[in-house]
Parts: C-alpha cells; sequence; structure tokens
C-alpha cells in the first residue's frame, strides 16, 4: 500500500472587497470605487478619498495642493 495520500489544501478565506472611505470623516462609499463626486488625493504615496462635503469644506487647501495633515 505505497499510495500517496493527497491532502485538501485549504484556500484562506475571501475578504470582502474594499469599500472606499473617506480619509477625513470617515464616511463610506460602500462600493470598491469612489463616486465621481468624491476626490483623490495621493499623500506620500499614498492614496486618499475624501467625500463631496469634506471636499467642499477643504477646497481652497485641496486646490491650493496643501497636503491633508495642514487642513
Amino acid at each position: 500500500m505505497n499510495e500517496e495520500t493527497h491532502h485538501r489544501i485549504q484556500q484562506p478565506p475571501q475578504r470582502d472587497a474594499a469599500v472606499v472611505a473617506c480619509a477625513l470623516c470617515g464616511t463610506s462609499a460602500d462600493s470598491e470605487t469612489a463616486p465621481p463626486t468624491w476626490i483623490c488625493s495621493v499623500e506620500n504615496g499614498r492614496r486618499q478619498y475624501f467625500c463631496e462635503e469634506c471636499a467642499r469644506t477643504h477646497i481652497r487647501a485641496i486646490e491650493s495642493r496643501l497636503d491633508s495633515a495642514w487642513w
């Protein structure tokens, strides 16, 4: 009985799709992509999204290209 035993390989559990959230207030978009009214900013090599309300509140700082740490 030199049969090879085959073990079942367990797959890691599937993660839910990443949900986009506002970097300031934490509002979630409930999807993998940000709505068209949200703003995307790359700061220190990291992509951050800001909801419509936060973007409107800080529009001058965003247009001035200030990092969100200065807001």
